[in-house]
């Protein structure tokens, strides 16, 4: 396939390699060569005025099951703690097998319009005795779709403070191993291409399991050749808890515990000391940097600028919609833009660093090593975005529209591995109408537990 006459490409790479001429890019199931090409006989031919190519946007952090659970009344003006309680916690038991497909139909959907081609789903709706297979499901319906897919499998040994008696029972440290064992030698693949891999990922360190059995924790994990993910320093209250608790800032904390490595990444990062950035870039432990939900919960904004620049791996992670609204990654590159600029200036942060957050950074993170850029031998995960509409109307810089002008851009094309998985804005094979009725039918029923509880 060859896509022509692009007004811009931006590479996903830092500093002056983000941008490359073109305005021609050709490809197979990698790319084959940028410039000003002809067309091959027998070649699909795009066309591509009009429009920017970016590499696919790589989410590093998400909770697939939390689309059904946007805009909660009861939760929607709390801070994280009190949110957990009446949101996500209030509702995890009534998940079943229905209603995760639709939820994460709902996620992948979303996520793929706005340009997504990898994501990694934090799900941690697992309890004692659970009746489905969560991860079948979601690694089902990612093939569906198309989807470079990484499942970060949850998991707590802990029942959270605020949990009232009859919450599910908790899992034991054996069960969870013995399941991320058998997801492993099912699903994952450790390939630089990977369209599949699987993550042993708790929901938080220090709150889902008891402090003894983080180390067993991450023995199993490397033994079996894959990575750690949880979420660290989302609030204020984190870290004075761990002081309090432990006497460590978290990243000492976790660090105690075998929890640092160019195999680990923490979702957040907001509360992080500058002696915390040097550990992280000394380890190459890598951030997932959420900044829509951390502004939606009040929670703050992370450093991700100082991270990166003390050479910590950075990527973006748009998390879930009920502590966001918004579950797309062109929506979280944009905030991801502003709220950096509001904080330190308008010098702090440009349009490539975002990008090459949420692409490039975004593959370091996962360690899916052959994908997040726009260059010669790279898997074709790409994203063709049409301007023609008036929001991007009167553009100087086209390039930058996706994310420095916000909103929806038509996608022409998007692309992983060289397959089209969504044209002219369009999920082929997706019948978008039905799925949006059974959301709302979803809603009301979720809402209606709600009022009777």
């Amino acid at each position: 396939m060859l896509i022509r006459n692009a007004a811009a490409i931006m590479t996903g790479l830092p500093g002056a390699a983000a941008r490359v001429a073109g305005p021609d890019l050709r490809f197979n199931s990698q790319i084959e060569e940028i410039g000003r090409l002809a067309p091959r006989s027998g070649e699909r031919v795009v066309d591509a005025t009009d429009c920017v190519v970016y590499p696919g946007w790589v989410n590093t952090h998400h909770h697939l099951a939390q689309s059904v659970l946007k805009g909660v009344p009861q939760g929607i003006n709390l801070p994280l703690l009190s949110w957990l309680e009446s949101v996500p916690y209030r509702y995890r038991a009534r998940f079943d097998a229905g209603l995760l497909e639709l939820a994460a139909e709902i996620g992948m959907t979303e996520l793929m319009l706005s340009g997504c081609t990898t994501l990694a789903d934090h799900h941690y709706v697992y309890w004692k005795g659970i009746d489905y297979d969560p991860a079948k499901i979601l690694f089902d319906l990612a093939a569906r779709f198309g989807l470079r897919f990484v499942l970060c499998r949850g998991g707590a040994t802990l029942r959270r403070p605020f949990e009232k008696a009859d919450a599910p029972e908790p899992e034991t440290l054996d069960s969870i191993v013995q399941d991320v064992e058998r997801l492993v030698s099912e699903y994952h693949d450790g390939g630089s291409e990977s369209m599949r891999r699987v993550v042993l990922a708790p929901p938080t360190p220090n709150f889902s399991m008891r402090p003894e059995e983080l180390k067993p924790m991450a023995r199993a994990a490397r033994r079996l050749g894959i990575r750690l993910h949880t979420h660290l320093s989302e609030t204020a209250d984190y870290v004075v808890f761990c002081r309090e608790k432990f006497g460590r800032k978290p990243v000492e904390f976790v660090a105690d515990h075998d929890w640092l490595g160019e195999d680990v990444w923490f979702a957040h990062m907001v509360h992080t000391t500058e002696s915390e950035i040097r550990m992280m870039a000394e380890t190459g432990t890598g951030t997932a940097h959420c900044p829509a939900s951390n502004c939606r919960l009040g929670s703050g904004i992370a450093p991700a600028p100082e991270l990166a620049r003390a050479g910590a791996p950075v990527s973006l992670g748009v998390d879930g919609s009920a502590s966001n609204e918004a579950g797309d990654s062109l929506s979280e590159a944009h905030t991801c833009w502003y709220t950096h600029r509001a904080l330190k200036g308008a010098g702090a942060i440009t349009v490539e660093d975002v990008i090459h957050w949420g692409t490039r950074g975004g593959a370091r993170v996962l360690g899916i090593d052959n994908i997040g850029s726009l260059e010669v031998g790279r898997a074709a995960d790409i994203a063709v975005y049409n301007l023609a509409e008036p929001r991007y109307a009167g553009l100087h810089d086209p390039a930058i529209g996706p994310v420095a002008s916000g909103g929806s851009p038509k996608l022409r094309l998007l692309t992983v591995q060289g397959r089209v998985v969504v044209e002219n804005g369009v999920i082929p094979g997706l019948d978008l109408p039905r799925l949006l009725a059974r959301a709302r039918e979803a809603v009301r029923k979720l809402g209606a537990f709600h009022a009777g509880d």
